[in-house]
């Protein structure tokens, strides 16, 4: 009785089949159909999102912005792709992209931070503040802008540490950007003693700056006394260079005006302190 069943039940399963082998084969097509899809537009997506990122780098476009772009190109064709997919398979597209809506509203509100790092990631990459391979200083984190990514921007220290900085903090903050301009300004500050010769100090300074061709010494040069501090004159010295030896004339400077005031006899002050000791005699009531 039992194989009797059995036997009714992979029959009426043949029947089944039979009556409905249109509708298989239409699901297995549609199923087939948006497997090719989903895979076809995934290579589009990557070929294009490649030829955009190549293109704007040949047109001498900024890598950061062509990075971004591309990236958006890509995610772009991606979410296209899987609506067509879905609708290969007999999904109401319409009710998923209501649904989608409603999920992005929520995960928005859930995510308001990411998003803000998302929407910080479209004006970095629309006003350029900051592009890769300039050296920026991002409200006390400095180093060589690496990448402008959607929600987060890479720098690589001088000492070659890698920090992600969330865009949002970028935007909100202050961007010191160093690279940017092509010359730089040099400003130094020399202590000397009380006894030195303001005049003797200037000159000696001056000749320093002068005998340095590196500087451009058409934009000025100033040595002047700055400030009279309690230990020592303090002279500020100004002049310009471009940004590419800035710190190599910024050291030599520095080395330069201390053998020079050597040379001269000028004495740079070092911090001192004068201790006075006064012998307080005893009173006859004190005692022993």
């Amino acid at each position: 009785m039992k194989d009797l069943n059995i036997i009714e039940d992979i029959n009426s399963a043949g029947s089944w089949l039979v009556d409905h082998q249109d509708l298989l084969i239409q699901y297995a097509v549609n199923i087939v159909a948006a497997i090719v899809i989903f895979i076809i537009g995934s290579i589009i997506a990557r070929v294009i999102s490649n030829a955009v990122n190549r293109v704007m780098k040949l047109r001498g476009i900024d890598a950061t912005v062509a990075d971004f772009l591309a990236a958006m190109v890509r995610y772009s064709i991606l979410a296209f792709t899987l609506i067509a997919v879905l609708g290969r398979i007999g999904v109401q597209t319409t009710s998923v992209i209501a649904v989608l809506g409603a999920a992005g509203l929520a995960i928005g509100l859930a995510l308001q931070g990411s998003l803000s790092n998302f929407a910080a990631g479209v004006l970095l990459v629309a006003f350029r503040p900051l592009r890769a391979g300039e050296f920026v200083d991002l409200g006390g984190v400095a180093g060589t802008v690496d990448q402008v990514q959607i929600f987060s921007t890479t720098l690589r220290t001088a000492d070659n540490k890698i920090i992600v900085v969330p865009n949002g903090k970028i935007i909100a903050g202050n961007i010191i950007n160093f690279s940017r301009e092509p010359n730089r300004r040099v400003d130094i500050v020399v202590a000397v003693a009380y006894s030195a010769d303001v005049d003797r100090v200037k000159q000696v300074l001056g000749d320093v700056i002068a005998a340095d061709k590196r500087i451009m010494h058409d934009k000025g040069v100033t040595v002047r006394l700055n400030e009279m501090a309690p230990p020592a004159l303090n002279f500020v010295t100004r002049c310009w260079t471009t940004n590419a030896e800035f710190w190599d004339v910024y050291f030599d400077l520095m080395e330069n005006f201390k053998r020079q005031l050597d040379i001269n006899q000028i004495a740079v002050p070092c911090p001192q302190m004068d201790v006075h000791v006064r012998h307080v005699a005893k009173s006859a009531e004190q005692p022993e």
